[in-house]
């Protein structure tokens, strides 16, 4: 397929709908996928709690899974487990901001074992990251979407079952990129 190195999908790219803020196509190994984007739409300047996507390259580091809900993902990505004490920081003043932490903790924070299943499978992306920067945001995900693609609070979200296939499909050092 049309964008698809030999050992899988290297590169993403993710639009805005025109006419929508929230909805938008991410374009993988020459198809077009219907995704979810944060309820502010896409921004150059993203923000803590802004609602907005951020706009950008970033490389798309890992796979997590929730084991109690599905099987273990087929792909050549990193992969590890949620486990039920599992989170992710979004206080900016907590040294360990937009890093997964041990729950429970003071600070404010992302559950990552979810009631609903948002985040059965997640894709982290390297957003924020080297270096972070303290309200710059956190915890922007590739995840499940909502039913009816309602908006994120700053993830790209997409169907389950075209985020399983995604997953199945990505080359190591796979990238997205959110256009404006």
């Amino acid at each position: 397929m049309k964008g698809e190195h030999p050992v899988g999908i290297s590169r993403l790219l993710v639009r805005r709908r025109p006419g929508a803020r929230h909805f938008g196509l991410l374009i993988a190994g020459g198809r077009a996928i219907p995704v979810a984007l944060g309820r502010a739409g896409p921004a150059v300047r993203k923000r803590e709690g802004d609602g907005r996507t951020p706009v950008g390259r970033y490389r798309i580091l890992r796979a997590l899974y929730r084991p109690d809900r599905m099987a273990r993902p087929k792909t050549r990505l990193p992969l590890a487990a949620i486990r039920p004490g599992d989170g992710w920081s979004d206080d900016p003043a907590d040294r360990r901001y937009n890093r997964p932490v041990a729950l429970p903790v003071a600070t404010s924070h992302e559950r990552m074992w979810r009631d609903d299943a948002l985040y059965d499978l997640v894709l982290v992306i390297d957003h924020n990251t080297r270096p972070r920067v303290a309200g710059h945001g956190s915890a922007v995900f590739i995840h499940a979407a909502r039913p009816g693609f309602s908006a994120t609070e700053g993830c790209v979200a997409l169907t389950r079952g075209d985020l399983r296939r995604l997953v199945e499909r990505l080359a190591p050092g796979a990238v997205i990129e959110i256009a404006p």
